[in-house]
C-alpha cells in the first residue's frame, strides 16, 4: 500500500512538487492554504513562499512581524485568494511548529507513538479540522511511508490527496470532489424547498 515518493503530482511544478516531499513543513502549509483556492495554487505556495523568503523556517516565520507576512502574500500574484488570513494561518502554524516540536515538522509523525496520536497531533494544528487530518495521514501512510503502529485504524476509507500519484488522478479527484459538492448542494436546496 505504501511507497515513498519523490514528489507530490499536486502543483503542475516539478520543483514545487517535490518541494512537498523534501520539506515537511511545505507539505503542512500546503495543506493549511488548501481552502477556497485549487489544490494546484494552495501546494504550490510553500514553494513560492520559500522564493519570497529565501527560507522555510517555522520560527523566521513565527517570529516575523505579522505586517511583513502579509505583505508577502499579497505580493503580486498573491500566494492565495485570502492573502491576509492566509498569512495569519500559515504564521499561527509555524508558531505551532516551532514552539511544540521544535522547529521541526517531521516530528509530529517521527514521535507519534500510533496512529491515533498522530491523528491527534495533526488535528492541534492550527486551522487542521477533519478534512485536512485525514488528507495528510492519506499522504504520509500511502505516499510517504510513513510508518506508526494502528496507522491503517486512523487512514480514511473515502478518497483523499493521499490517493493522487499523477496528474491524472488529481483531475480525478478534483472531479470527484466537485460533483460531491454539487450532490450536497441540491441535496441541501431540495430539503430547503
Amino acid at each position: 500500500m505504501s511507497t515513498t515518493a519523490d514528489r507530490l503530482p499536486f502543483t503542475g511544478d516539478d520543483a514545487a512538487d517535490r518541494y512537498l516531499v523534501e520539506e515537511p513543513l511545505a507539505l503542512l502549509i500546503g495543506f493549511a492554504l488548501d481552502q477556497q483556492v485549487t489544490v494546484q495554487k494552495a501546494f504550490a505556495g510553500p514553494h513560492e513562499l520559500l522564493g519570497r523568503l529565501g527560507h522555510l523556517d517555522a520560527a523566521r516565520i513565527a517570529a516575523m512581524p505579522s505586517a511583513d507576512l502579509d505583505r508577502v502574500f499579497r505580493t503580486p500574484p498573491a500566494i492565495h485568494r485570502f492573502p491576509s488570513s492566509m498569512a495569519a494561518k500559515v504564521q499561527a502554524l509555524c508558531a505551532v511548529i516551532a514552539a511544540r516540536y521544535g522547529n521541526d515538522a517531521s516530528r509530529i509523525w517521527r514521535e507519534a507513538r500510533d496512529g491515533r496520536d498522530l491523528r491527534d497531533r495533526l488535528a492541534g494544528l492550527p486551522g487542521f479540522g477533519a478534512m485536512k487530518v485525514a488528507g495528510t495521514l492519506a499522504i504520509l501512510g500511502k505516499r510517504l511511508g510513513v510508518r506508526v503502529p494502528g496507522l491503517a485504524d486512523v487512514l480514511p476509507a473515502h478518497p483523499t490527496l493521499g490517493d493522487v500519484d499523477s496528474p491524472e488522478a488529481l483531475a480525478r479527484y478534483q472531479a470527484g470532489k466537485r460533483a460531491a459538492k454539487a450532490e450536497a448542494r441540491a441535496t441541501k436546496a431540495t430539503a430547503q424547498g
